[in-house]
């Protein structure tokens, strides 16, 4: 996978073939912490805005403070809500907590942002930032998002998916083209 050139987002709102209720139409963003995924995928909602597309989705930017990362948010594309979905995990967590090794999910966002998704019609442009080990390996999470993924009802899709797990995404949409992002 080779890393694109700085203007690839608006490359592909331009030249990615579209068919419509096809899989084939999505991208799959990845690469380390810290490489600009979220950023990228914020430049290409903007782009895809300033062309007069269509855009729906999830963003989930950081929240820092004095530079570190402390937090996530989730953000809805069509309405610009926020809401608070993840924080660091704190050294004692409950059992029936939504954790991973980093991070203290808060469930009734991730309802909030199940939600979102399942009230998105057709678009150009879906963005879901992030799929991670709670979709792909528990089953938890942003599940809608699969659903959604699967009936193709947009032009063209970004996923967030960390290099770990970009396995596990290619084989549920073999046709995907993976993106690595330039370090911003």
């Amino acid at each position: 996978m080779k890393q694109q050139p700085a203007n690839w987002p608006a490359f592909l709102l331009d030249h990615f073939p579209y068919e419509k209720n096809q899989t084939n139409n999505i991208c799959l963003i990845t690469g380390d912490s810290g490489v600009g995924k979220t950023t990228w995928c914020q430049r290409w909602l903007n782009l895809a805005r300033a062309a007069g597309w269509q855009v729906a989705g999830l963003l989930s930017p950081p929240v820092l403070e004095q530079g570190q990362k402390v937090g996530i948010e989730l953000v809805d594309l069509a309405s610009g809500e926020r809401r608070p979905l993840a924080q660091r995990r704190p050294s004692e967590a409950e059992a029936n907590d939504l954790i991973t090794k980093q991070w203290w999910f808060d469930t009734a966002v991730l309802d909030w942002g199940n939600h979102v998704l399942q009230q998105i019609g057709t678009v150009d442009l879906l963005i879901i930032d992030e799929l991670g080990p709670l979709e792909f390996e528990r089953g938890q999470g942003l599940q809608a998002a699969f659903d959604l993924l699967t009936a193709g009802n947009y032009r063209l899709a970004g996923v967030v998916v960390r290099p770990s797990l970009i396995s596990h995404a290619q084989q549920r949409w073999p046709e995907a083209q993976a993106i690595l992002p330039q370090r911003n």
